[in-house]
């Protein structure tokens, strides 16, 4: 995402870097030209609406404006910190459009840096908090502890992250507002770490957690200054011109839910010393964010906020031009780009002369050295220190962690700091269907403090299907990270014919797996291991149950490799990148062969173990900017002379091992069905996304079934149909899909709320 913004502004260079060499201005250092009046620029806060912000400076900028002083609060400060650095109003234009809001401000990590399970741990579980026993967290106090923010301030400030003044070291004078809860007092940052400074000004409580310095707990400075007028006068700003974004002021009727009684609550103390400031304005823009609130960050809500920004500044430029005779400028003026391509620093190869570790031990630090080949001499940039932090944050188990650089005479010298340590992460998931109804599922995640980093991971999943697992893996410096794990599955499993029950099986399945093999990178993961299953049965019922009594209890061995490669850009609704999974495995229940035991458990002799080949590949395909083909093919094949029952080919449902590991999805069959040993199946899938997070969907399936591998196209085609709807909300996809197969013969209808798991 950020690749694309730095492309769009280098884009942009040539014409910056032209306009700066006719510009007839000279820098502020050493006082203003011709004795002009010193203008400040005062942005307000209020979260997304701020956005409007970028609007306005772009007409100061059309109209030939300078700004010599900024002053801002929450949203405010950030825009205005990044204008002080050099980002002119379209460079902040490009930035805002192409982040990822609804990762920014988060705390998910990066799915680019994760691993594929990582991934799907995300996108399993819709709850998520930390457990800590004895010590605080310090960096507890919010929802959102805005680890993914700091992390942005920090690559969009590089360069000046040290401790600065904000009046003499940046290209434009800065100051932002914070409020200490201990004291309710407003703290004024002149100086000091600017990401730091803009990551406190914008703490809105209980949303983020506070920003902790010293005997200070700094949040969102609109609660005791969110118009910082001044401020700026107070750093000698002659002529102010002012933005807020406050939307109309709320009545009864429009106080309904808890967020809008929060909000309402957080905007009534927003409004200390506004008036006052607003009468201390020289040209004071209101701009007209009915609709938006602070938490408008989708596409079309920031295109909107933007041009309102720039509209309410039109209707103001007349006033805009008059002020110009009171600062002391003509129509020949035009102030200074300072650093026409600020963003170039975030693409540029830097020198490193050392490297410090804060808050870390020494193993980690060995760890690290070692991992990334820490050595003097080599080269950083910006895409090095997030995958250092990453790694950080998901090897070494640390809450937050810090990439900065602090230039020397003869390069930089990288600074890694960490914070507090993990605790142990409780992750919590629903989900509803027509088939299983209610289902839960729980999961804690124990960082073990090792001199080789480890994790434990335990899931109980609560339902029809109940399962248990406990999960062991272990970081090393190198990509493998081994895995020791045993699950134990209860299943009460509903077996169907051409669409009608057929009976039911219930069986406790113990597993334990040892992979010692496994690599991950990436969109990447490869595993080799060996695995050991115990069936037992408890009971069948239904027509087939005299053919079921055959089943007895028994165990298996397997030896199994998997190769899986995801790179879609969603994990429900992609629309690019491709998933590819291919697994073989070779079972038996003696280490080679596979005994084969008759109705009354004598035992018939040995055949060769059984071997299984399934793999699945799934590419989409967008056209425009909201329908996406998905084509797909899969397939399981099984080869020797025996099957053990529970590892046969099953289908149905709407995706992989959705009731048992093997089974696969059919568009039009509904419920889990046996197919013949060889199964092959083409799908393609046709998506359009409404609005913004509603998806029609429309699947056609084809599939080819026979015992026998030459014989596959023999037999009667499958064909099946699917039709759905789905929103895409914050508790996973919430829909339902309605099929037909020449299989079962009859319409199906299924109901689905939440992730899957």
């Amino acid at each position: 995402m950020k690749r694309i913004w730095l492309m769009a502004v280098t884009a942009l260079a040539p014409i910056a870097l032209a306009q700066s060499a006719i510009d007839n201005a000279s820098p502020l250092q050493g006082g203003l030209e011709g004795g002009r009046k010193k203008v400040g620029v005062v942005l307000s806060g209020g979260g997304a609406k701020g956005m409007a912000h970028i609007g306005v400076l772009k007409v100061l900028e059309k109209a030939g404006i300078p700004v010599d002083v900024i002053t801002g609060t929450s949203m405010g400060s950030i825009i205005g910190g990044l204008y002080a650095i050099g980002y002119n109003s379209h460079s902040l234009d490009s930035m805002v459009r192409v982040q990822d809001w609804g990762y920014v401000i988060t705390d998910k990590e990066d799915l680019r840096n994760q691993s594929l399970d990582d991934r799907r741990k995300q996108n399993t579980y819709l709850f998520t908090t930390g457990l800590t026993f004895g010590k605080k967290d310090k960096t507890a106090g919010g929802i959102i502890k805005g680890k993914n923010l700091a992390e942005l301030f920090q690559q969009l400030c590089v360069g000046y992250t040290d401790s600065l003044d904000f009046s003499k070291d940046l290209p434009i004078p800065f100051a932002c507002v914070a409020t200490n809860i201990v004291d309710n007092s407003e703290v004024d940052f002149h100086s000091g770490r600017l990401p730091q400074a803009m990551r406190a000004s914008m703490a809105i409580p209980a949303a983020f957690s506070p920003v902790r310095m010293g005997d200070k707990v700094l949040v969102d400075g609109g609660l005791k200054n969110n118009y910082p007028v001044d401020i700026a006068r107070e750093m000698g700003a002659d002529i102010v011109i002012g933005v807020t974004v406050q939307g109309p002021p709320k009545v009864a009727d429009d106080l309904g839910g808890a967020m809008s009684i929060i909000g309402q609550i957080v905007d009534v103390n927003c409004k200390n010393k506004v008036d006052e400031n607003i009468a201390m304005t020289d040209l004071h823009m209101a701009v007209d964010t009915k609709g938006y609130n602070a938490a408008s960050f989708s596409e079309a809500a920031i295109d909107t906020l933007v041009r309102r920004g720039e509209e309410e500044a039109m209707r103001h430029w007349d006033d805009i031009i008059a002020l110009k005779k009171r600062i002391g400028i003509d129509d020949s003026f035009r102030p200074v780009i300072l650093h026409p391509l600020r963003p170039q620093v975030m693409t540029e190869k830097q020198r490193v002369v050392g490297y410090s570790f804060e808050n870390m031990t020494p193993q980690d630090e060995v760890f690290l050295k070692q991992k990334f080949k820490l050595t003097t001499g080599n080269v950083i940039d910006a895409q090095r220190m997030h995958e250092i932090t990453t790694s950080m944050r998901v090897d070494l188990f640390y809450q937050t962690a810090e990439c900065r650089l602090e230039p020397q005479d003869d390069g930089v010298r990288v600074v890694l700091s960490a914070g507090n340590r993990k605790s142990m992460q409780l992750h919590a998931g629903v989900r509803y269907d027509t088939e299983e109804y209610a289902a839960l599922q729980l999961g804690l995640d124990i960082p073990l403090k090792t001199a080789v980093p480890m994790n434990a991971d335990i899931t109980l999943r609560l339902g029809k299907r109940l399962m248990a697992r406990g999960e062991l893996t272990v970081h090393p410096r190198s990509f493998t990270r081994p895995m020791l794990s045993f699950t134990f599955r209860r299943n009460d499993i509903d077996v169907y014919f051409e669409g009608d029950r057929d009976y039911n099986v219930r069986y406790n399945q113990f597993q334990t797996e040892l992979t010692p093999i496994n690599f991950n990178l990436r969109h990447f993961n490869l595993q080799m291991g060996v695995r050991w299953d115990y069936m037992h049965y408890r009971s069948t019922l239904g027509a087939e149950a005299d053919k079921m009594l055959a089943l007895k209890n028994e165990h298996f061995f397997s030896y199994r490799a998997r190769l899986n490669y995801n790179s879609e850009d969603n994990w429900y609704f992609p629309t690019r990148g491709a998933r590819f999974k291919a697994e073989y495995a070779y079972l038996t229940n003696d280490f080679a062969k596979i005994k084969v035991r008759a109705d009354d458990g004598t035992e018939q002799g040995k055949t060769r173990g059984m071997s299984e080949v399934n793999a699945n590949w799934r590419m989409s395909f967008t056209f425009g900017d909201r329908f996406t083909l998905q084509p797909m093919v899969y397939g399981r094949l099984l080869f020797g002379s025996y099957a053990p029952p529970t590892f046969g080919n099953t289908i149905g449902g709407s995706c992989f091992g959705h009731y048992i590991e093997q089974q696969m999805p059919f568009a039009g069959v509904g419920n889990m069905e046996y197919t013949n040993y060889k199964f092959v199946a083409a799908q393609i899938q046709a998506q359009q996304r409404i609005a913004t997070n509603h998806y029609l969907l429309l699947r056609f399936a084809a599939a080819q079934q026979s015992t026998h591998l030459r014989e596959i196209f023999d037999n009667r085609t499958l064909l099946g149909m699917q039709a759905a709807y789905y929103y895409n909300t914050p508790f996973g996809p919430a829909g339902a899909s309605l099929g037909y197969s020449n299989h079962t013969k009859k319409m199906y209808l299924w109901i689905n709320l939440g992730y899957a798991f």
